[in-house]
């Protein structure tokens, strides 16, 4: 039997969760619908962010998928589980959750606006939960969407970290450029947290010793992408280059453009060697 073709959405934010209704929250909200009404299996991961309110979201623990520890610059950090359903769409989200980095704190910024300190140890956190949730899930994406600077770890610990394992052997990553950054760089021990078995010094070598920016950021995610869509009209003119001369296809930016990503979508499945 045909297995059916899967898209694994990693998102920075999605509407309701976080209730004002930016358009990128919209989109990572009707994205995985547009998918499932075309016949695509979803999974859709996002940070369980302090904000967030888990009675009124009716968010639940999944204990068979909590409890493991992430090592992040020699510190254990307990992974959380919980997942929370959007009944009108028929998606189920997953949330990554743990105390120090994302339960009792706000978003990006604290309530004075204030980035936080450790946005890089949370982003790492993020991406490689998301990762790990997804393997023990034992479900397997043709389509890895990434959206929002705090998911841009994904495609470097998808291809560095998981290379060994058949989940993501031949998954297509796309990664959403949108106009919403960070000011705070990443310290200059960034890339030290970052390694792990399979990402070694070799791969974050041109970050070592330095202040890693936004765009240093969003330009890990692109060196290993397979594909890029366009998510706001005030993407940064230097990402948008570095795209250009990587040579890789581009889904241009259209507001609402949910039908164009499904397409998109398909099209990088028909790449993928035959079953």
């Amino acid at each position: 039997m045909k297995e059916p073709k899967r898209v694994l959405f990693v998102s920075q934010e999605i509407f309701p969760y976080l209730e004002e209704e930016t358009p990128i929250r919209l989109l990572n909200r009707k994205l995985p619908q547009a998918c499932q009404e075309n016949g695509i299996e979803t999974r859709t991961f996002m940070p369980k962010f302090g904000e967030i309110n888990e009675r009124r979201n009716q968010l639940h623990e999944v204990i068979r998928l909590s409890g493991n520890n992430l090592v992040i610059n020699e510190t254990d950090h307990p992974l959380l589980l919980k997942v929370a359903s959007i009944q009108s769409a028929r998606i189920q989200i997953y949330f990554i959750d743990n105390d120090d980095f994302f339960h009792r704190r706000r978003g990006l910024a604290d309530e004075a606006g204030k980035e936080y300190e450790d946005n890089d140890e949370r982003t790492i956190f993020f991406a490689r939960g998301s990762l790990e949730t997804v393997q023990k899930l034992r479900w397997t994406p043709n389509v890895v969407h990434v959206s929002g600077w705090m998911s841009a770890l994904t495609p470097l610990y998808l291809r560095k970290a998981f290379s060994d394992t058949p989940f993501f052997a031949d998954s297509k990553i796309v990664v959403a450029l949108d106009g919403d950054g960070f000011r705070t760089p990443f310290g200059t021990d960034f890339a030290h947290k970052l390694r792990i078995r399979g990402v070694d010094a070799s791969c974050v070598s041109h970050l070592e010793g330095k202040e890693v920016t936004y765009v240093d950021l969003m330009k890990l995610a692109i060196d290993y992408a397979d594909a890029v869509s366009i998510q706001s009209d005030n993407v940064c003119p230097e990402l948008l280059d570095y795209v250009s001369q990587k040579g890789i296809p581009v889904l241009q930016y259209a507001p609402e453009n949910t039908a164009e990503h499904v397409d998109f979508f398909k099209q990088l499945m028909a790449e993928q060697p035959a079953e």
